[in-house]
């Protein structure tokens, strides 16, 4: 039979962290000397954690195992205790001691058994299961004798008995020998009255390469028109680019700027959404010929943009004039900040780009362009070299903030450019085409006619990407209860359809209710990594650290998703009355990613004036 292994080894020579050489060492006896029955899984994403390697044999047993690649000669490795008696693991080069305990590979792997027990095998159950769990440590470049003698104080026996076979510690003569019982004793089990494979779907939910990971591996994929547009500029050097959901149009644009610094040029990348810029940052890095092009690349928000070119011409004081005398309360604290955000800092920052020593670029991109004002827009323009490059794409259909309708044609004679139209794309290469229908059903009920740019099907694709679209209606007070059983229940299918627990997302439109369900999952031992914190300074950091190769369950607004995708969606809405929030509810839908291997769609909505359109949904629940 054929062995499972993610990710596969064709892929392995662009892992985003390369193997060490110990671990190439243990994956060649690995792939040598194991049954094939046993799955082998590499630097997993563990919900957070990251074992070198995981073995999984669904009639078998789990083992997780951590490789050192340390030369115990290079420095002195000891042991010590601490005023309270408890032991460390230390390290002393050139005269100097240094606790090295954060790394103790027996602490590591201990903590691996431990969280596949308790939280992503959790029906393996009593002390049986435990034992159906091996967690060994490997050094592929030191005598295991030595390395067991320097690990004995944190090894629970030493003995020949039967619990030391679950925390083998081998070397590099057990490796260069080949001996796959020395390093895995339990090897020679080839069944177990503990494990089974509902166990082992448990635990693969966790364990398989997310599918974010897998695309960051493969090369950007243009079609004609998009390839085009990323290899050309018109004469002026502006270039404006609309398009629906899914059509392209931020590949186009990554595109472009990984050319452009391929080229050695400098480029700014300007978002809206803070969030937005992990995304963009991860489709540039798939065309760029190389790390070192980076340097040439600046990656911001507007707002941001503002404040750095303040303080590139020496206006920190004038910058922080504008926050001077906040009131404390609402509405007026938000309607002075709204103030600040929409006229007073753009003015500012038009000002300060015209000073000497403002930091001037060769190319300037605009993601989502439909949330900027066309103030903002003059404003950072300037801040292109003479001759250079500038670039807006937008899809005024996702006008969730109400400011796409200011981009008239003189605004935009205005914005730089003169004339002639925007470049079209049409086609949505991201939405499955049967979700697609539902999304252009929405569309055709609650959007405006005159801002509707609605995505077409790609030709022929209609039974190559199926999905499974769910629609559970319900009263507001079920909502976070419904929430988080659509997301457990996708967790339980996740090692089945060979995706990874970390591809599920969860959005809503509303910033307290996402904190509620995400106090509801780790309840049940589920981590994510959210952009729900209070107060609104630790929001902003959550959004900065919020990236798709996070190994955690994503949860964040609808508004923080736009432009990003997923293929294991959760949606929650509450609010359909405005115009706004009908837009943000379209993004939402819009945001499924198609796979040949399948999408899944579920919408939680308690929000009355959607509940005829979720019936025409093909699985369409009341809760109410």
């Amino acid at each position: 039979m054929n062995r499972i292994i993610h990710p596969p080894l064709d892929a392995h020579a662009k892992l985003r962290q390369p193997m060490t050489d110990g671990e190439q060492a243990v994956l060649k006896l690995f792939l040598e000397h194991l049954p094939s029955s046993w799955e082998i899984y590499i630097q997993p994403h563990l919900n957070g954690l990251r074992p070198d390697f995981v073995l999984l044999n669904p009639k078998a047993g789990i083992a997780v195992f951590e490789v050192k690649d340390w030369n115990l000669d290079a420095m002195r490795y000891f042991t010590q205790k601490d005023s309270s008696g408890h032991v460390s693991l230390w390290a002393e080069r050139d005269g100097k001691s240094f606790s090295i305990q954060s790394n103790n590979p027996i602490t590591k792997v201990s903590l691996y058994k431990e969280a596949i027990f308790e939280l992503y095998c959790p029906r393996l159950g009593s002390q049986f299961g435990w034992a159906a769990i091996t967690a060994g440590v490997i050094f592929p470049f030191a005598d295991a004798s030595r390395a067991e003698a320097l690990l004995a104080p944190f090894i629970k026996s030493n003995d020949n008995d039967d619990y030391a076979k679950y925390q083998p510690v081998s070397g590099r003569k057990e490796i260069a020998a080949g001996a796959i019982k020395a390093v895995f004793p339990e090897v020679v089990r080839s069944s177990s009255f503990v494990m089974t494979e509902a166990l082992a779907a448990d635990l693969r939910g966790w364990l398989v390469e997310p599918d974010f990971s897998l695309t960051q591996r493969q090369p950007l994929e243009l079609d004609r028109n998009q390839r085009s547009l990323a290899e050309s500029r018109t004469e002026s050097g502006y270039r404006r680019i609309k398009g629906p959901a899914g059509s392209g149009k931020s590949l186009v644009l990554a595109a472009r700027a990984a050319r452009l610094m391929n080229e050695g040029k400098s480029v700014l990348i300007a978002t809206f959404n803070i969030t937005l810029w992990h995304y963009l940052r991860d489709l540039v890095r798939r065309g760029v010929d190389s790390s070192e092009q980076f340097s040439n690349v600046v990656f911001t928000n507007f707002h941001r943009w503002c404040r750095d070119v303040c303080c590139d011409v020496g206006w920190q004081d004038r910058y922080n004039d504008l926050w001077k005398e906040i009131p404390d309360k609402e509405p007026a604290r938000s309607a002075r900040i709204k103030e600040i955000l929409d006229v007073e800092l753009p003015a500012l920052a038009d000002e300060a780009v015209a000073q000497p020593g403002a930091t001037r670029y060769d190319a300037i991109f605009v993601d989502e362009g439909q949330d900027y004002r066309p103030s903002w827009w003059n404003a950072l323009r300037k801040a292109c070299k003479p001759g250079g490059e500038v670039v807006l794409v937008a899809d005024a259909t996702q006008d969730v903030y109400g400011t796409a309708r200011a981009w008239t044609d003189e605004a935009m004679t205005q914005a730089g450019f003169p004339g002639g139209r925007w470049a079209q794309l049409s086609i949505s290469y991201r939405v499955p085409p049967i979700a697609l229908n539902v999304v252009r059903d929405f569309a055709g009920r609650f959007l405006p006619g005159e801002t509707l740019d609605l995505p077409e099907p790609e030709q022929g694709a209609l039974n190559l990407f199926p999905c499974n679209l769910r629609w559970v209606q319900c009263e507001s007070n079920q909502s976070e209860e419904v929430c988080v059983r659509e997301v457990l229940s996708l967790m339980r299918q996740t090692g089945g359809i060979n995706l990874s627990n970390a591809d599920i997302t969860f959005l809503t439109d509303d910033v307290r209710f996402g904190r509620e369900v995400i106090t509801a999952l780790e309840s049940h031992r589920v981590r994510a990594v959210s952009t729900f914190a209070q107060p609104l300074q630790e929001r902003r950091r959550q959004k900065m650290g919020f990236y798709m190769g996070d190994a955690r369950i994503k949860a964040t607004t609808l508004q923080s998703f736009k432009g990003w995708e997923a293929r294991l969606l959760v949606v929650h809405v509450a609010q359909a009355r405005t115009r706004e929030s009908l837009a943000l509810v379209y993004a939402g839908l819009t945001r499924l990613k198609r796979s040949s291997e399948g999408s899944w769609l579920t919408v939680v909505c308690s929000a009355p004036e959607l509940e005829e359109y979720g019936r025409s949904w093909p699985d369409s629940i009341s809760k109410a």
